[in-house]
């Protein structure tokens, strides 16, 4: 009954729904400045912060254009997780009373990247310093990815997510 981020090209609203919280979604603000990014995500928090529920459909079929290029795909990424940092910030009031499954994938979709970041720079200053391999960072990198991939795969009961 609670999904974070009801993608735009998936996505689908009850028209009472959207009525109910069509101004406070048209006058998104972030730090008091008009802010135009993630919105679908932004209205999904407000669906859940109404009291609706949001579902995920696991045979949902759409198209939707994707960048084909390195530069584009990265701009993509950071106004994604721009949305995704900002967003948490508005939801965190809402994470209680939500799905313990929701709440640890927040919780891991915001600690995640910090932690890789930091992996990566420990990784990058032993390197350098040392001139030895990293294996610690490597095996926190890697051990990440395999909890983030079981847990999902555990969850949508789908072995693809292993891949």
């Amino acid at each position: 009954g609670a999904v974070m981020c009801c993608c735009g090209p998936c996505a689908m609203y009850r028209r009472s729904a959207l009525l109910l919280l069509l101004d406070q979604y048209e006058t998104q603000l972030f730090r008091g400045k008009p802010s135009d990014f993630g919105e679908d995500r932004h209205l999904t928090i407000l669906m859940l912060k109404a009291g609706l529920r949001t579902e995920y459909v696991p045979d949902a079929i759409a198209a939707t254009i994707v960048p084909d290029r390195l530069g584009p795909y990265l701009r993509q990424q950071l106004r994604w997780a721009r949305s995704t940092f900002r967003d948490t910030l508005l939801a965190l009031r809402l994470l209680p009373s939500l799905d313990r499954y929701l709440t640890l994938d927040v919780v891991g979709q915001n600690l995640g990247p910090l932690l890789l970041a930091l992996s990566v720079l420990a990784g990058l200053a032993q390197f350098a310093l040392t001139g030895t391999v990293p294996w610690s960072a490597v095996l926190m990198i890697a051990s990440m990815t395999i909890i983030r991939c079981s847990v999902a795969a555990f969850r949508a009961r789908q072995l693809r997510f292993l891949g």
